[in-house]
């Protein structure tokens, strides 16, 4: 894939259990630029509210997407890949607000899959119990929005690759 003269910085995103954490560094190695774990952006407050099985608010969001928008606007010309569920259009807006070159990957996948892959993993905070608020509180990538749908089955070398077909199918001016 050719890079574009000025790097896009690309959000993955989704709901809890697609992988953004597993394909953000798979992308971001695949586009020569560096990665940020979304879920290093959150407060505390954040984590302790989610491990505790409590969705978090839109009040609760909004520090966190700004430190991750800040980021991306450090990022502008440079490039980078960063994992946010970015649920809403709302979230998303507040992104490009931030960093307006931001494109978005959004992950998907059946409940199912993405149920079963949050019941195996070890080590993090999100329990499965909350899939069903994150599906409550998706909205999609809207035709207007900058990004890609891409299908989470399969393995993880699958999965980044159809990414990055999908955002070289965007044109030269994107990433």
């Amino acid at each position: 894939m050719q890079h574009s003269p000025t790097p896009h910085v690309v959000v993955v995103m989704g709901v809890a259990g697609t992988g953004k954490t597993t394909i953000g560094p798979l992308l971001a190695a695949r586009l020569g630029v560096p990665y940020a774990e979304g879920d290093d952006f959150h407060p505390r407050a954040n984590i302790a509210k989610m491990s505790a099985g409590t969705p978090l608010t839109d009040e609760d969001r909004w520090p966190w997407l700004d430190a991750i928008g800040h980021w991306a606007h450090d990022r502008a010309g440079l490039g980078g890949v960063v994992s946010s569920s970015a649920l809403k259009r709302a979230y998303r807006d507040r992104l490009r607000a931030a960093a307006p070159g931001i494109v978005f990957v959004h992950l998907t996948g059946t409940r199912e899959l993405i149920e079963d892959r949050m019941s195996h993993r070890t080590g993090h905070f999100m329990p499965t119990a909350l899939l069903d608020s994150q599906f409550a509180t998706l909205q999609p990538l809207a035709a207007d929005e900058a990004g890609v749908e891409v299908d989470v089955s399969g393995e993880p070398a699958e999965i980044s690759e159809r990414a990055v077909a999908a955002l070289g199918a965007l044109g030269p001016d994107r990433p």
